[in-house]
C-alpha cells in the first residue's frame, strides 16, 4: 500500500508541475512527442488490450495540459502511434523515440513529456518494469537522465 501511495503522490506531484507549465507547452513538438509517449508506455509490454487503449485514450482526453490540442487530432495521432507499434512493436520504437527526441529542444518539453508518460504508467496503479523500461528509453531520447524521475 505504501508503494502506491508514493505512486500516486508522485504522479499528482508530476500534474501539478505540468498543469504550472501549461502556457508553455503548445509545439507541435510537445504534441506529438505527449502521443507518442502515451502510445509508447500503453504498448510496453508489446501489445495493447482494448481496455488498456481506452483507459490511455481516456486519460489523455482528460489531461488539463494537453487541451491545449484539439481532442480528436490528439486521439489520431494517439492512434497511429499505436498502429506503429502493433505492427512492428521494435521497429514502431525507434521510429516513436525518435520522435519523443524532437522535445529535446527545450527541456521544459522534454520533462513534461517524460511526466507524461509516468503519469500514464501509473494511472492504474501499477507503474510496471516494462513501462518504466521505455520511460528510461525516452529519458535518453531527450537527454535527460532516468534518476532525475527516479527511473
Amino acid at each position: 500500500m505504501a508503494l502506491w501511495n508514493k505512486l500516486r503522490d508522485s504522479t499528482q506531484n508530476m500534474q501539478t508541475q505540468l498543469m504550472a507549465k501549461k502556457n508553455d507547452l503548445k509545439s507541435g513538438a510537445f504534441r506529438d512527442a505527449s502521443m507518442a509517449m502515451c502510445a509508447l508506455v500503453a504498448a510496453a509490454d508489446g501489445s495493447v488490450d482494448p481496455s488498456e487503449r481506452q483507459r490511455t485514450a481516456s486519460l489523455i482526453a482528460t489531461n488539463e495540459v494537453l487541451q491545449n490540442f484539439p481532442a480528436d487530432d490528439l486521439q489520431r495521432r494517439f492512434n497511429d502511434y499505436l498502429a506503429k507499434l502493433t505492427t512492428d512493436f521494435d521497429f514502431g520504437k525507434v521510429s516513436i523515440l525518435q520522435d519523443i527526441g524532437k522535445a529535446k529542444k527545450k527541456p521544459a518539453e522534454a520533462r513534461a513529456v517524460i511526466q507524461i508518460g509516468i503519469i500514464i504508467g501509473g494511472a492504474d496503479g501499477n507503474f510496471d518494469d516494462a513501462e518504466k523500461a521505455v520511460v528510461r528509453e525516452a529519458c535518453h531520447a531527450v537527454g535527460l537522465s532516468p534518476t532525475e524521475f527516479d527511473l
